[in-house]
């Protein structure tokens, strides 16, 4: 039979196991600095004791010296952004000095300061996904410096959106940081995006969820012998198990009904019992309420409104009480167990402060306020949270409970709190509001710039959301200027990441077609003249190239849509492989001063990050790479430093892999682009930038000469066709093509490249060195078809003198060199060294120099591209240098001729 406890433990019956794995955690958790993080989850449903092993942990954690920060979710709070984070950091925070926050937080101060309500936000949006890093990496950083750590969430069911896609990302790192958190939620109350990020921090633990169960028979009679004394009868205890189902909460609250009603605990009296029970919880404790008078109950309403931060004074400014009476209502329902004095440990030990015994209690005394009353409520309570100075984005909550009743002002309001939650990283909070706004009305004059409010606010979330809001929005009146140019774009980018390309291209065209000459139509054409660029349907529009040339021809620089203009010009003329030099004398004509105009920038929302892309990869294809890594590498300072890190970060890791990759820093380039495609996933597979990602790595490897793990990467990556609707670089056919020539499969390889020579062009793309099917696809035919690979070899090589770059020279003089022999192949090897020696892009140069070494049997050409390979990172490379060394008479190598 279970041991008798006192009756302040009652919770903790039958949890003998479950301290044991709490203290086991604690303990290791203090044994060592070094010791690796864990994770505790507690699942049961409401009374079962989740609170009660909270507070015990909190006891064993501060007994070995722990500091532990606790925080709870609410039923009422799950709309409030980062309410539960906030919990937990804000009392360690806020005791810092400003300076000494700002300090300790260091780069993530402004990015994760605003979140946590300890900074002011900035003027731009800030990424949601930032945001969680930021989180995160404050968290760490605190979690060093106050260790041992341990943190515990309560009611993490009804946690905000926010906290638990912090959480989910936080508990996944756990294992090298020094840190206990423990979880306590119930199995259901929670849907959607945050079902999943529970799940995802449920797996994060290597012990098994605590699963509670009800007290046992033998348990609720010890129990109630310890509540109402040893000579309890055996059917009066058997009958509070039954009426109670063993629930510890239940159960208590019904030995104290008994207590207070002066029932002896004897089978005659266990009739009583079932009454009793159901005045402690629903209706019961509804009519409880009411008997303990009006005042009373416009206090427990007012205290159930608030939610959070209860304390006397708001709750009778709320309650329209004076504070002698409010005072005497407080006392009344701590009495009633209805309320009570928070636990220390939650940092809210005021007299003042106040909180409900238990979130059953909550949540029935706010389902029992009449609705208007409770929404009419919650408006007064919006006000005292704005005049208070708090801002729209706290009063927000209550803001989206007041009916609507075509109120111009709280129309404003939300839109305020919708523009602060989006500053803080909070989309759908934003989102919430704006919907709420929409319900009031706004007024005709407001309504489409709400619904283009709303459309900003779902962009990064809900592409398909915000086309809907958007197209409505620019079929109403009330959007005019640079504002319905504004949303006309960014309805173009939710169209093209939703894979609309052809209606985002047509979306921007109509509405140019409809303005005058002037700075928005052109700003139009460009983004038009953008989306076709980056289209990869079967053909490209007619005379597109021709009228962008026109056009491009009559702009000089000086403004950002003729700059925008140039880029693309710029980005066409290579993909079509013009001269190369032409190619980059247009594009130097964007940049002022060497750098990016202001307005330019890859954090400046007007443009968006496609149109840089364009231009540095422009550079990039026509060696250019001292200019293309540098805007790469802007792109990615400018992203981490924002705090940018969903899918701009992965494009951006992603074409500084692509700058390495193009250079020959083969391993650094497989750093990169392993972390882009990591992004990618997170953001979602499928995408453009999902694609540019895996198809560069897979490149990498290839040109490593790690082919099975190139393999393994585009099978478990879906890198096949169909493929995107978008422009890749590099080329997906011509890099798929070279993949199954490469493990053995030259049937499919040979067709794939076939399919790339048919699709660059039906599109006027023949820039040899992103579309490189030509080379491979010659030498794949070499044997087979000697004269058609000759062919291919002869157009490859006019392309490549047509473009002029010494890579695109080099790389046709190579292939030229694979189906020659005798001294005509070893003299169109020397020239291919000669090209590539001049070229930037180190791989080629180093194959080229192999290659030659072979061919001429020179033992100097093989050493040095053998020390070039290694340098480059192309193991298969080095490893055909090696063995060709090896095979040589003497077995090393030396400067004789082989």
């Amino acid at each position: 039979m279970t041991e008798v406890r006192p009756t302040a433990s009652a919770s903790l019956w039958e949890r003998d196991e479950e301290i044991a794995t709490i203290t086991a955690a604690v303990d290791t958790l203090c044994a060592d600095r070094s010791s690796p993080g864990s994770l505790l989850m507690l699942r049961g449903e409401s009374g079962l004791g989740k609170t009660a092993l909270l507070a015990e942990t909190r006891r064993i954690a501060e007994r070995r010296g722990c500091t532990v920060w606790s925080a709870r979710g609410g039923e009422t709070l799950r709309t409030v952004p980062f309410n539960v984070v906030r919990q937990l950091l804000q009392p360690a925070l806020v005791s810092m000095l400003p300076e000494e926050a700002r300090e300790y937080l260091g780069d993530w101060y402004d990015l994760a300061g605003p979140a946590l309500g300890i900074a002011e936000p900035g003027d731009r949006h800030a990424d949601p996904q930032g945001v969680c890093e930021g989180l995160v990496a404050a968290v760490r950083r605190l979690a060093h410096r106050e260790w041992p750590l341990v943190l515990t969430i309560d009611d993490a069911h009804w946690a905000d959106q926010e906290t638990l896609n912090w959480l989910s990302a936080f508990t996944e790192g756990l294992a090298d940081l020094p840190v206990l958190v423990v979880v306590a939620r119930r199995p259901g109350d929670v849907s959607g995006v945050s079902t999943r990020h529970l799940d995802a921090v449920a797996a994060a633990t290597e012990h098994p969820v605590t699963v509670l169960s009800a007290l046992t028979p033998p348990a609720a009679a010890g129990l109630t012998r310890a509540t109402l004394g040893e000579n309890a009868d055996a059917a009066f205890c058997r009958e509070v198990w039954a009426v109670t189902g063993g629930n510890p909460y239940e159960t208590v609250e019904l030995l104290a009904k008994v207590q207070d009603s002066e029932l002896a605990p004897v089978e005659a009296n266990a009739g009583e019992l079932r009454a009793l029970n159901r005045s402690a919880r629903g209706g019961g404790l509804v009519a409880r309420l009411e008997e303990l008078g009006i005042d009373a109950t416009r206090f427990a309403w007012a205290a159930a409104i608030l939610g959070s931060d209860i304390t006397v004074g708001l709750v009778a400014e709320l309650a329209t009480l004076d504070h002698d009476d409010a005072v005497r209502c407080a006392e009344r329902l701590r009495s009633a167990r209805i309320l009570t004095t928070p636990d220390p440990g939650t940092g809210r030990s005021g007299p003042d402060d106040l909180e409900f015994v238990h979130p059953l209690i909550a949540t029935a005394v706010y389902n029992s306020i009449p609705d208007a009353l409770r929404r009419a409520m919650h408006g007064i309570a919006a006000r005292i949270v704005t005049d208070s100075g708090r801002g729209a984005a706290a009063a927000s909550r209550h803001l989206l409970e007041v009916h609507p009743d075509d109120d111009e002002e709280l129309v404003r309001q939300l839109r305020d709190a919708a523009g602060e939650h989006l500053a803080v990283g909070a989309p759908d909070a934003a989102r919430r509001c704006l919907e709420r706004a929409l319900e009031e009305p706004p007024r005709p004059e407001v309504h489409a710039r709400v619904l283009h409010e709303l459309g900003r606010a779902t962009f990064l979330t809900a592409p398909a959301r915000t086309i809907g809001h958007l197209r409505t929005a620019l079929g109403m009146s009330g959007l005019d200027g640079d504002v319905r140019v504004d949303a006309v774009i960014r309805l173009s980018q939710a169209l093209l990441h939703n894979d609309q390309m052809e209606e985002a291209v047509r979306t921007v065209g109509e509405e140019a077609a409809r303005l005058e000459p002037g700075p928005a139509r052109m700003r139009l054409q460009a983004v038009q003249f953008m989306w076709e660029g980056i289209h990869a349907g079967e053909t490209t529009v007619p005379g597109r190239s021709e009228r962008l040339a026109a056009l491009a021809a009559t702009c000089t620089g000086r403004d950002n849509s003729e700059r925008a203009l140039l880029i693309l010009r710029g980005f066409d003329a290579m993909m079509r492989g013009e001269n190369a030099e032409v190619v980059t004398g247009i594009s130097d004509r964007v940049l002022v001063n060497g750098r990016l105009a202001p307005g330019l920038g890859w954090t400046d929302a007007e443009w968006g990050v496609e149109l840089l892309l364009m231009l540095a990869s422009t550079y990039a294809y026509t060696d250019r790479l001292d200019r293309a890594e540098s805007l790469y590498n802007e792109a990615l300072h400018s992203y981490e430093t924002a705090g940018w890190s969903g899918g701009h970060l992965a494009f951006a890791h992603a074409y500084v892999g692509l700058a390495h990759r193009r250079r020959g820093r083969l391993a650094a380039a497989e750093k990169s682009l392993r972390e882009s495609l990591r992004l990618a996933e997170r953001v979602g597979r499928g995408l453009p930038l999902y694609w540019t990602a895996t198809c560069n790595l897979v490149d990498t490897l290839l040109v490593r000469g790690h082919v099975d793990e190139a393999w393994e990467v585009a099978e478990r990556h879906g890198f096949a066709p169909p493929y995107p609707s978008t422009i890749v670089l590099p080329d997906p056919r011509s890099v798929r093509g070279r993949l199954l020539l490469a493990v053995g499969r030259t049937k499919d390889g040979i067709n794939e490249l076939e399919a790339a020579e048919k699709a660059a062009a039906s599109r006027g793309h023949h820039n040899p060195v992103h579309l490189f099917w030509a080379a491979d696809l010659a030498r794949a035919l070499a044997t087979e078809d000697p004269a058609r690979a000759a062919r291919l070899a002869a157009e490859y090589r006019d392309r490549a003198e047509r473009f002029g770059t010494d890579t695109a020279m080099g790389e046709a003089l190579r292939c030229a060199a694979a189906l020659e022999t005798g001294r005509r192949a070893v003299r169109l090897a020397a020239r291919a060294v000669a090209c590539l020696e001049a070229s930037p892009c180190q791989y080629e140069h180093a194959a080229a120099r192999v290659e030659y070494g072979i061919l001429a049997r020179s033992r100097a050409d093989l050493e040095r591209g053998l020390a070039l390979a290694r340098s480059c990172g192309a193991d298969g490379l080095a490893a055909r240098a090696e063995a060709e060394l090896a095979m040589a008479p003497g077995g090393g190598p030396d400067d004789r001729p082989l």
